[in-house]
């Protein structure tokens, strides 16, 4: 808009100078047009750089000064374009830089140029004049307004942007706390049990080696298995894959559990009904990291896995065994439920009730030993 303005006021000074030119004395209406755009061109480069409080002031007292220069000016180009473009340009810069009432003021004076005429002259080219400032007037405030939306639409657009790399940032870190969660309750439950496994084996193999390649056997297998986890994690990231019913999963669980040496049991109460894909992975993975801490930590020799569907719309999940308790201090997570003492199995378990808006609660089972009970809405 300044540049408009700015292009306005050159061709309104070079309509002056031409217009002069059949004057017999063009020199002053030539130097006053110089000196008014000379001013005009200042203050549009000057003036928008204010503080407002400051902008304000310093443009009322611009406008003192070329209202009694354009009405010289007006004088002495015998009321020519150029003249008249000129107070254009000024009710223009009144409308960009002070507030509405005050540059609507500007524009009403404007026109009072004209003065000294007779009445009927005065009031045919009064008229004309104040119609051609309300319109600049009117113009220049639309565009202002446009200027003023496509600066906001940018910096929206900007906010945008922002809160889409934020977006992407975040489905980046859900994902990644997801995949953590499922190497640590998928991969690391079978590796911990090869470990095991294979611990024993080595104990009995001097004494017995039948025994040995027995347990070994079970290791291979629970090898095969963690190998298939990875390649569903892997295949996860490509399409859903279809995964048993949750009885049948964690009756798979409890017998691997059994197979490893603990007295595993699994019991379901209230009628079975079907679960949302993400409520159900979080029962069956807390289940696989309650079963796979029991025999890392624990010292227990019996679990007991409880599936319950409520009637009040949730379904709970209990963990229980009868092995050594909590730590003394009572800090839920370390002992006997996770040895890590950063405790990544109960923090991915609680991110995962999280998410489909459940909970993960650990204290002493009835009687003794360890409980751990997951309830999510379903």
């Amino acid at each position: 808009m300044t540049r408009v303005l700015a292009v306005m006021t050159g061709l309104a000074l070079l309509t002056v100078a031409a217009e002069a030119t059949d004057d017999p004395h063009p020199l002053l209406a030539i130097a006053l047009g110089t000196t008014y755009a000379a001013h005009a061109l200042a203050a549009l480069w000057w003036l928008p750089r204010q503080p407002v409080p400051r902008r304000y002031w310093l443009t009322a007292a611009h406008v003192c000064l070329q209202l009694p220069l354009g009405v010289l000016l007006f004088g002495a180009a015998h009321a020519g374009v150029g003249a008249t473009l000129l107070l254009l340009v000024l009710v223009s810069q009144c409308v960009l830089l002070l507030p509405l009432p005050a540059a609507a003021g500007v524009t009403a004076v404007v026109p009072l140029v004209h003065l000294g005429m007779g009445w009927a002259d005065f009031a045919r080219n009064a008229l004309g004049l104040l119609g051609a400032a309300v319109f600049t007037a009117v113009v220049t405030a639309l565009l202002q307004q446009a200027q003023r939306a496509r600066a906001e639409l940018a910096e929206a657009n900007e906010l945008l942007r922002g809160y889409a790399a934020q977006a992407a940032e975040l489905a980046t870190t859900r994902e990644r706390n997801r995949l953590a969660r499922d190497i640590h309750d998928g991969l690391g439950h079978h590796l911990t049990v090869v470990q095991m496994q294979v611990q024993a084996a080595r104990a009995v193999l001097p004494t017995d080696p039948a025994r040995a390649d027995a347990v070994l056997a079970k290791a291979q297998h629970q090898a095969s298995e963690a190998l298939a986890e990875v390649r569903r994690s892997v295949a996860t990231l490509r399409a859903p894959v279809a995964r048993p019913p949750l009885r049948a999963a964690l009756q798979t669980l409890t017998g691997e559990a059994a197979a490893a040496g603990l007295d595993a049991t699994l019991e379901v109460t209230g009628p079975e009904r079907p679960l949302p894909q993400e409520a159900e992975e979080s029962l069956f993975r807390s289940a696989q990291e309650g079963l796979t801490n029991v025999r890392k930590h624990a010292g227990a020799t019996c679990a007991r896995v409880t599936l319950a569907y409520g009637g009040d719309g949730t379904v709970r999940l209990a963990v229980r065994d009868d092995g050594r308790g909590l730590s003394p201090d009572g800090d839920d997570l370390r002992g006997p439920l996770d040895g890590d003492r950063r405790s990544f199995g109960l923090l991915g378990l609680r991110e995962r009730a999280a998410r489909v808006g459940g909970r993960v609660t650990v204290g002493p089972a009835p009687g003794s030993g360890t409980e751990l009970l997951v309830e999510v809405p379903g």
